[in-house]
C-alpha cells in the first residue's frame, strides 16, 4: 500500500463507510488447484501473501465489504463434467463460509449485502463464469440459482453453442435464439447477466434481449486499451438506459496497451513449453519469471485503472460503474494493487483526481447493491407473469 499518499487516510475512512463490492475473485479456483479446498492446509484467516492474492486479513485491510466469488471452471471442461466441477466450486465456497462464519456471510440478495455490512461481515455471493457451466440446460441454470449463484458470465474464453466469446472466432453472431432464452430465464430468476468475456455482438444482443440490468463483472474500457475483453463506448453508453454496472478490472494485459503485446509473447512462450497461457502452477510461473527477466514486463499501476474509471464514468455515468479486480485469476497485477489489500490506493488516486466522496461511494458500494436489487425487482414481475422456461437448444436453434 502506498502509505505516502496524502489521500490514503481519506480513502480508508471512505471505505470504512462504503466498502468495496468486488465483482470477481477467483479464490475458489485457486483453492481447488492448490489444496483441493482443504482449508486446514491453506488457512484464509492467516496471511497468505506469496501464495494467494486473497485472505481474510487482507480483505479487511482493503476495505472489502462484499465479494462475488467466481465459481469458474475451465473451458477445457464440457458437458456434465463442467456442471459437476461448477457444483464442486459452489461447495468449496460453502465450505469457506462455514469455516469463517464470523468474517464471511452468505448473501443472496441486496438486503443480505446490507445486513452483512451492518454486522461487520463480508457479504459473500457467487458468480458462474461461463455458460458452459449449465450444459445448455435451463433447468441446470435454475439449479445454480437455487444454490446461490447470482450472476452468470455468458461465456468464458471460448464460445458456447448459443453465445460468442470475445476471444474465440464468431460462430452465431452474438446470441442465438436459445441464448436469448437463457437471458430471459436469468431475468425471471433474478440472476444477473454478466457480459464480461463475451464478444461485442453478444453484449449488444444481450442488451436488446434483457429486461433487467446487466453487469460486466471484470472488464474495462476499450477506448483506453483496445483489447477485445474490454467494453466499447457504444455499449458503455447503453448502461444508463439499461441500469447496468461495468466493473473495471485490474488485469494488466487488459488495461495497459503496452502490456498487450508483451502478454501475447509471454503466452506464446508458455505454449512453446507445453503450458496453457492461464496456467499459474509453480512450473509455469518459473517460465514466466525467466521470460520477464529477459524481456521486462510493462507495469500497470493504480493510475492505469483510474484512467479506465475516468473514461467509464464519462461514457456510462457515475451510477453505472464499479470494481472487479480478478484477484487470484491473473498471474500479474498492477503496482499498488498487488492483492486485495490495495483498494485504498485506487480510491486515493481517484480522490487525487478530484472524484467526490458521494461518487466514490457509488463506485465502491451503492451501484453494485442497487443493480442486484433492481434485478430482484424485475424477477418478481417476471415470475408473476410467467413460469419457468422448458425450452431446449435443439428446438430453438434448429
Amino acid at each position: 500500500m502506498d502509505t505516502a499518499s496524502p489521500y490514503l487516510g481519506r480513502a480508508q475512512e471512505l471505505l470504512a463507510a462504503h466498502p468495496v463490492v468486488d465483482g470477481h475473485n477467483d479464490l475458489p479456483w485457486a483453492l481447488r488447484k492448490n489444496v483441493r479446498y482443504d482449508l486446514d492446509r491453506l488457512d484464509l484467516s492467516a496471511d497468505q501473501t506469496g501464495v494467494l492474492h486473497t485472505d481474510l486479513p487482507r480483505l479487511r485491510a482493503g476495505g472489502v465489504g462484499a465479494q462475488f466469488w467466481s465459481v469458474y471452471v475451465t473451458c477445457g471442461m464440457s458437458g456434465d463434467d463442467a456442471v459437476s466441477a461448477t457444483l464442486e466450486q459452489i461447495d468449496g465456497v460453502q465450505q469457506m463460509l462455514e469455516r469463517y462464519p464470523a468474517e464471511l456471510a452468505r448473501a443472496l440478495t441486496a438486503d443480505d449485502m446490507e445486513r452483512a455490512r451492518a454486522a461487520g461481515r463480508i457479504a459473500s455471493l457467487m458468480g458462474a463464469e461461463g455458460g458452459h457451466s449449465i450444459n445448455n440446460s435451463l433447468a441446470t441454470l435454475r439449479a445454480l440459482y437455487e444454490l446461490g449463484v447470482r450472476y452468470m458470465t455468458l461465456t468464458h474464453n471460448d464460445n458456447v453453442p448459443w453465445a460468442d466469446s470475445a476471444t474465440d472466432e464468431p460462430a452465431v453472431g452474438g446470441l442465438s435464439p436459445f441464448g436469448r432464452e437463457v437471458v430471459r430465464e436469468m431475468n425471471r430468476l433474478g440472476m444477473l447477466v454478466d457480459l464480461s468475456h463475451v464478444a461485442a455482438t453478444t453484449m449488444r444482443d444481450a442488451l436488446d434481449a434483457t429486461t433487467a440490468p446487466v453487469i460486466f463483472s471484470h472488464s474495462s474500457a476499450r477506448a483506453v486499451c483496445d483489447h477485445v475483453r474490454n467494453i466499447p463506448d457504444d455499449v458503455l453508453e447503453r448502461l444508463s438506459g439499461n441500469g447496468g454496472v461495468a466493473m473495471a478490472t485490474f488485469v494488466p494485459k487488459f488495461i495497459l496497451p503496452a502490456a498487450v503485446e508483451w502478454t501475447l509473447a509471454a503466452d506464446d512462450n508458455l505454449r512453446a513449453h507445453g503450458y496453457h497461457p492461464l496456467d499459474m502452477s509453480p512450473e509455469a510461473m518459473k517460465l514466466h519469471a525467466a521470460f520477464e527477466e529477459a524481456r521486462p514486463r510493462p507495469v500497470a499501476t493504480a493510475a492505469t485503472v483510474a484512467d479506465h474509471l475516468d473514461h467509464m464514468r464519462e461514457a456510462a455515468g457515475v451510477d453505472h460503474i464499479g470494481i472487479g479486480g480478478d484477484f487470484d485469476g491473473t498471474a500479474f497485477v498492477p503496482d499498488g494493487l498487488d492483492d486485495v489489500s490495495g483498494y485504498p490506493n485506487l480510491i486515493a488516486e481517484l480522490l487525487r483526481r478530484g472524484w467526490s466522496e458521494p461518487d466514490l461511494a457509488k463506485l465502491t458500494w451503492k451501484n453494485a447493491v442497487r443493480v442486484l436489487g433492481d434485478a430482484e425487482a424485475v424477477a418478481r414481475d417476471e415470475r408473476a407473469r410467467r413460469g419457468p422456461s422448458n425450452a431446449v437448444i435443439a428446438d430453438l436453434d434448429a
